[in-house]
Protein backbone atom coordinates (compact mmCIF):
# COMPACT_ATOMS: atom_id res chain seq x y z
CA UNK A 1 0.00 0.00 0.00
CA UNK A 2 1.30 3.44 -0.85
CA UNK A 3 2.03 5.97 1.87
CA UNK A 4 -1.06 7.94 2.90
CA UNK A 5 -0.87 11.73 3.19
CA UNK A 6 -2.62 12.51 6.47
CA UNK A 7 -4.27 15.90 7.04
CA UNK A 8 -5.27 17.16 10.48
CA UNK A 9 -8.61 18.81 11.08
CA UNK A 10 -8.53 22.60 10.94
CA UNK A 11 -10.31 22.51 14.31
CA UNK A 12 -7.34 20.79 15.96
CA UNK A 13 -5.66 24.12 16.71
CA UNK A 14 -2.14 23.08 15.76
CA UNK A 15 -2.39 19.65 17.28
CA UNK A 16 0.11 20.06 20.12
CA UNK A 17 -1.92 17.88 22.51
CA UNK A 18 -1.89 14.85 20.19
CA UNK A 19 -5.69 14.60 20.09
CA UNK A 20 -6.47 15.36 16.45
CA UNK A 21 -8.66 13.77 13.81
CA UNK A 22 -6.67 13.02 10.67
CA UNK A 23 -8.02 12.12 7.22
CA UNK A 24 -6.17 10.70 4.21
CA UNK A 25 -7.52 9.88 0.76
CA UNK A 26 -6.45 6.41 -0.31
CA UNK A 27 -5.38 5.25 -3.76
CA UNK A 28 -8.47 3.02 -3.72
CA UNK A 29 -10.78 6.06 -3.62
CA UNK A 30 -11.67 5.48 0.03
CA UNK A 31 -11.05 7.86 2.93
CA UNK A 32 -8.92 6.74 5.85
CA UNK A 33 -9.70 8.39 9.21
CA UNK A 34 -7.76 8.09 12.46
CA UNK A 35 -7.13 9.74 15.81
CA UNK A 36 -3.58 11.10 15.98
CA UNK A 37 -2.99 9.64 19.44
CA UNK A 38 -4.01 6.15 18.17
CA UNK A 39 -2.59 6.04 14.62
CA UNK A 40 -2.75 2.23 14.34
CA UNK A 41 -6.57 2.28 14.42
CA UNK A 42 -8.05 3.46 11.12
CA UNK A 43 -11.64 3.80 9.95
CA UNK A 44 -12.05 3.43 6.17
CA UNK A 45 -15.17 4.82 4.47
CA UNK A 46 -16.36 5.84 1.01
CA UNK A 47 -16.66 9.48 0.03
CA UNK A 48 -20.46 9.09 0.04
CA UNK A 49 -20.47 7.89 3.65
CA UNK A 50 -18.01 10.61 4.73
CA UNK A 51 -20.13 13.30 3.05
CA UNK A 52 -23.29 12.05 4.77
CA UNK A 53 -21.44 12.05 8.11
CA UNK A 54 -20.29 15.65 7.65
CA UNK A 55 -23.76 16.80 6.56
CA UNK A 56 -25.22 15.17 9.67
CA UNK A 57 -22.74 16.99 11.90
CA UNK A 58 -23.49 20.33 10.25
CA UNK A 59 -27.24 19.74 10.56
CA UNK A 60 -26.89 19.08 14.28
Amino acid sequence: MSELRWQKSSYSGGGTSGECVEVAPGPDGLLHIRESDAPDVTLVVSGVVWGAFLRGIKAG
